[in-house]
């Protein structure tokens, strides 16, 4: 019996601290970013998001993957309270490859409301001017 009547204590106080943190919602500014043109001489173009935490529990973003890999996405490892503000920063590096359109997708994952938001940037690499 006092087995049953601890391990139920136990099971609600868990219950009651999950409870208690609140539930995390990243907010962002913007989720595109168009670099407009730009040159194959220079082809490393960075941009941020800004976002912030409008939930009422701790946010932490668990990964942030990028659909090619001359998309960099860096992004704040630690949790963001309340309130707080964070930004995720995006460099796109056309080196080797063709010019033209291009359109990348961020994946973003986070313990928040929605786990899933996507994150986009588009431009235009015009070639190499040859002198």
């Amino acid at each position: 019996m006092k087995k049953i009547f601890l391990t139920t204590l136990f099971l609600v106080s868990s219950i009651l601290i999950v409870l208690a943190q609140g539930t995390a919602e990243i907010t962002f500014d913007k989720t595109t970013h168009n670099f407009g043109t730009f040159s194959e001489n220079s082809p490393k173009v960075t941009c941020k998001f800004q976002f912030k935490n409008t939930g009422d529990g701790p946010l932490v973003i668990h990964q942030a993957i990028a659909s090619c890999g001359c998309t960099v996405p860096r992004y704040p490892k630690e949790p963001l309270k309340p309130g707080e503000s964070g930004e995720i920063t995006v460099t796109y590096d056309g080196t080797g490859k063709f010019p033209g359109h291009f359109r990348k997708t961020i994946t973003i994952r986070t313990n928040g409301k929605k786990e899933i938001t996507r994150l986009y940037i588009e431009g235009d690499m015009m070639p190499k001017e040859n002198k």
